[in-house]
């Protein structure tokens, strides 16, 4: 079965956006050695699932990258642009953007069925309800908590959907040079 995979940007109090999804306390450039963890993950999957709200802005950016020889990070950008993607969604109509699908059913039912599927994993990316719902319903197999050196103080979360307690296991702790630490986690078997 396939796994889902969660990677979020968050601040050290726990926010993956301002209170109106302010990005700006990302830590940018990143270092080397995060940039290949970051490819470490990718290399088993075939697959992203994302939010409508942040598709729309996360789909042209990575598009606009892989298109500008100039970008540093263009082989990033080929890499989003050319991965199969599916944008959960209940007011988009159609997919406005390559290789990617729309999904407008039930969470946990397309989610599970997609598990289900021949292919490699999958990663989700969010945005905050988007990735609230997959915590909700116990659909995410590993975390990838990037914690950034900031605190907002306010801000969107991911975990205030909880209807109950979900214990996690550490697989390991990780900090980087640009004072990222990325904290990996599995949900704890029953």
């Amino acid at each position: 079965m396939r796994r889902l995979i969660l990677q979020v940007q968050m601040t050290v109090d726990g926010f993956v956006g301002g209170p109106k999804g302010e990005m700006d306390w990302l830590t940018v450039p990143w270092s080397a050695d995060i940039e290949a963890y970051v490819e470490e993950i990718m290399e088993p999957l075939d697959t992203i699932v994302l939010g409508r709200k942040l598709a729309q802005g996360f789909i042209p950016h990575w598009a606009g990258v892989a298109a500008n020889p100039d970008a540093p990070e263009q082989a990033a950008g080929k890499v989003f642009t050319d991965i199969h993607k599916i944008v959960f969604t209940k007011t988009l109509d159609r997919s406005e953007w390559p290789n990617t699908v729309l999904a407008k059913g039930d969470l946990v039912d397309e989610i599970t069925k997609l598990k289900e599927q021949d292919g490699k994993d999958i990663i989700a990316y969010g945005g905050a309800t988007f990735v609230s719902g997959l915590i909700k319903d116990g659909l995410i197999d590993e975390y990838h908590l990037f914690i950034n050196p900031t605190a907002i103080g306010n801000g969107m979360t991911i975990f205030k959907e909880l209807d109950r307690k979900q214990d996690l296991t550490m697989v390991k702790a990780t900090a980087f040079d640009c004072g990222i630490v990325v904290l990996h986690y599995e949900p704890k078997g029953d």
